[in-house]
């Protein structure tokens, strides 16, 4: 017998993982990667000075780590080692020490003077069971394997973090905490189901961490293509597809696109009211970035900061608020909310002997064209005085320049479209399978599909299972 035949467009993570998954299953698959490196939002470059590995898109890889996908996967085996930071998170203030998410619950609660009772309250149960939690969080929507622990995770979830945080905690620590972590949403921290991002990172800070690849985030994409490769699929880079008439006829054909590639790529072949859908689609708001190569270390003022691979720079819950709330209404935050990574602490191979990388990113209006770099350095040196004299060498990255390396990045949108609720539950369009378009045998399984945004490759794991269970 012929085997089935698959097409896979796009090799960043969720490509990658759909294209494993129905390799799995007996496909004879086939990935087309529009650039020469694969990877998508994981991928790592000399951005800067020789020597120096910079990470492209995505630096930190919690849900990595905690996929239930990836578990399944001999990624060691194909060269991904993973690095724990001692502490996955810090948070300055400008009063007292920072706050630290550690890997302990006791720990990180000690830390939270008044609120310590309720941080554990909030957290530990979840931490107890994340392996079953994870298993139905980042799925698509439907009937839970474990229906009691996600109305338990629900009830505080769809809540907004602004709302959660001010009920919960009591102090300005912990709210400062969470808010940090919600706004890795993206979203204004008044917006319903913000409050699932801060405890979905919680709670992965102390089941999993939140590690590093050694050598870079490419290193996760590398070990994807190994595994394909080992399973006999094949991988094609400058190979862009610009219309399904490019490809060769197959039994699916899955795009890991958002919405606008994709009414591109298919064209008059859509049915008009799913391609009304697509242009109804949002997107969220863009990223700047900075990649730095550095003399030394980040001096910060406190130094307990450089015992984490993570740092959370904003202030209080109403200073990362207001930020959050400028990206997302089109404004410029003068102090904007900036998530920064110090992977050479941790990692030798990223910088030469002596020398250090800092990744950093904050949040601004959907394809926006002002220059943030001042602004995110002076929010580093608000918590690391003399940190610009440290700089040896900066790349700076705009939302177009993001969008430039990547297609899928529109307006900077490193998410794949905005976190409204509508979006992560049914993707682009309300349908029964939310990775399948009205062509017959064309998917999406990108992160603009259920369960949205990350380096897990849940959303690619679930269009294939789709095909599977349609063909």
């Amino acid at each position: 017998m012929t085997a089935r035949t698959a097409i896979i467009v796009g090799a960043g993570p969720n490509g990658l993982s759909a294209a494993i998954t129905l390799a799995r299953a007996g496909y004879a698959v086939e990935v087309r990667e529009g650039t020469t490196t694969i990877g998508g939002g994981a991928r790592s470059a000399q951005l800067t000075l020789p020597g120096f590995v910079h990470d492209v898109c995505s630096a930190v890889h919690p849900l990595a780590v905690a996929s239930p996908f990836f578990r399944t996967l001999p990624l060691a085996e194909h060269g991904l080692e993973w690095i724990e930071p001692a502490t996955p998170l810090a948070h300055p203030l400008d009063d007292g020490p920072p706050v630290m998410l550690e890997r302990s619950i006791a720990s990180t609660a000690e830390g939270l003077d008044r609120d310590a009772r309720s941080y554990r309250g909030l957290i530990e149960p979840f931490v107890a069971r994340w392996g079953d939690l994870f298993s139905d969080v980042l799925a698509p929507l439907g009937i839970p394997h474990h229906p009691v622990l996600l109305t338990r995770f629900g009830l505080p979830a769809i809540r907004s973090a602004a709302a959660l945080a001010r009920s919960t905690f009591a102090g300005s620590r912990a709210r400062a905490l969470f808010a940090g972590l919600a706004a890795h949403s993206m979203m204004p921290l008044t917006a319903p189901g913000t409050a699932a991002f801060g405890l979905v990172l919680a709670i992965a800070g102390h089941a999993v961490g939140w590690p590093i690849p050694r050598g870079g985030s490419q290193r996760i994409a590398d070990a994807l293509a190994a595994t394909l490769r080992s399973l006999g699929g094949m991988i094609v880079t400058d190979a862009p597809v610009r219309s399904l008439t490019e490809l060769h006829t197959a039994d699916a054909t899955l795009l890991d696109v958002t919405p606008r590639q994709l009414r591109r790529i298919a064209g008059d072949r859509l049915p008009n009211a799913y391609r009304r859908a697509l242009e109804r689609f949002r997107y969220g708001p863009g990223v700047f970035k900075v990649d730095w190569a550095l003399s030394q270390p980040v001096p910060w003022r406190n130094p307990e900061c450089a015992r984490a691979g993570t740092v959370h720079l904003g202030g209080t819950l109403d200073d990362v608020m207001a930020a959050e709330d400028a990206a997302w209404t089109g404004a410029i935050p003068e102090r904007p909310f900036v998530l920064v990574a110090q992977p050479s602490l941790f990692d030798a191979t990223r910088a030469p002997a002596g020398r250090h990388t800092l990744w950093g990113y904050c949040h601004v209006p959907n394809g926006a064209t002002v220059d943030m770099t001042s602004r995110i350095e002076a929010q580093i040196e608000r918590f690391a005085p003399g940190f610009r004299d440290v700089i040896l060498e900066r790349h700076v990255m705009a939302p177009a320049d993001m969008q430039a390396r990547n297609r899928n990045l529109v307006g900077g949108d490193i998410g794949g479209g905005a976190n409204t609720l509508g979006q992560i539950f049914f993707g682009p369009s309300v349908r029964r399978v939310p990775y399948a378009t009205p062509i017959d045998g064309l998917y999406l399984c990108s992160s603009s599909t259920p369960p949205r945004g990350g380096v897990h490759g849940m959303c690619g794991y679930h269009a294939a299972r789709a095909v599977l269970h349609e063909r």
